[in-house]
């Protein structure tokens, strides 16, 4: 079967294609035939070499495809079924626990830049109804991060006001499921072609961050001085005190990603003064997607998808996305 993998040290360029023997299934498991596969930030660090891995790993943490054949024992899935990765294997339900957190594909052990991939059954959900490979593909790490933050461990409900940060994918996937409850959002970016796009998907208000450094304060202000029942915070150290000033009283964080660093100072006083709730979050459980997909089929939700590119050029897509010019969600088609 055909592969990509990981060569050290790491980088685009260290992207190579090979040839492997295609695994079979033991007890338990389940033979995937991978269709497609999405980029997410945690994919790109393993690329780079950010996340020590084996040499020669296979990358890719999400993934989606039909089952070719199960293993003894296995009653959950049958040949010829459409299921999705998750990315805990080991996290079925309940709170994230060390054992739960182990075996993430495409970083603990082999993902799904791959033809064949060999999984447990209970690692596995089925797809959404009328999604395609490639849109389903993008849910088990963006879209599961931005459910799990906003309605497992927040609380979003109809008319309360959501702040999301960016064009990536876990921010417009919060951007939708927000306007999908009947939630009102504040989005950020600093492109103005970006933010029209994200008014197109549903946007109330958008805030240009390079234009209004202190748009914590704007966001407020546009909630007539209340402030936002949640905070989708993918920055980090370098957007959190921004993210603090926009909260209401009470109000909810969830702190997702570090793309302006792994640490940095925090204004606690004005944390704690305002009794803000802040929440780590790392994607969510096998229940956690089930959940959020039976939500998404009784809505008119669909993945926003921008370029698309073939596992032969997998270096390509990781090249697009460090540009940072996409909007939604780079996939890979098998």
């Amino acid at each position: 079967m055909k592969v990509a993998a990981v060569k050290k040290p790491g980088g685009p360029g260290n992207l190579i294609i090979e040839d492997r023997p295609s695994p079979e299934p033991g007890p338990g498991e389940v033979l995937i035939r991978v269709r497609a596969s999405s980029l997410n930030y945690h994919d790109f660090v393993v690329v780079m070499g950010g996340i020590p891995t084996e040499d020669g790993r296979i990358p890719m943490s999400d993934g989606a495809g039909e089952v070719v054949s199960v293993g003894d024992g296995v009653t959950r899935f049958q040949k010829g079924d459409r299921v999705l990765s998750t990315f805990f294997p080991n996290w079925r339900d309940g709170g994230a626990m060390l054992d739960k957190l182990i075996g993430v594909p495409g970083d603990h052990i082999d993902g799904f830049a791959a033809e064949h991939v060999v999984m447990p059954a209970e690692a596995l959900t089925r797809m959404p109804n009328g999604y395609s490979f490639r849109e389903a593909a993008t849910l088990p790490c963006a879209a599961l991060t931005a459910w799990r933050g906003m309605f497992v461990e927040g609380n979003v409900k109809p008319g309360d006001w959501v702040l999301t940060q960016g064009t990536g994918g876990v921010s417009i996937f919060a951007l939708q499921f927000a306007k999908a409850v009947g939630a009102r959002v504040i989005a950020t970016s600093s492109s103005d072609a970006k933010l029209e796009r994200l008014k197109a998907l549903g946007a109330d208000h958008v805030i240009n961050y390079k234009d209004t450094p202190d748009w914590g304060r704007a966001a407020k202000a546009l909630t007539g001085g209340r402030g936002v029942d949640e905070v989708v915070e993918i920055g980090g150290p370098g957007t959190m005190a921004q993210s603090i000033a926009a909260a209401r009283i009470g109000g909810h964080i969830s702190l997702i990603g570090v793309l302006t660093g792994v640490s940095g100072e925090v204004p606690t006083a004005a944390l704690f003064s305002a009794n803000l709730t802040v929440s780590g979050i790392t994607v969510g459980s096998r229940q956690d997607q089930e959940d959020m997909i039976a939500a998404i089929e009784t809505s008119d939700i669909r993945p926003v998808l921008d370029q698309d590119f073939p596992l032969d050029e997998i270096a390509g897509a990781f090249a697009h996305q460090a540009s940072q010019k996409h909007f939604g969600k780079i996939t890979l088609s098998v």
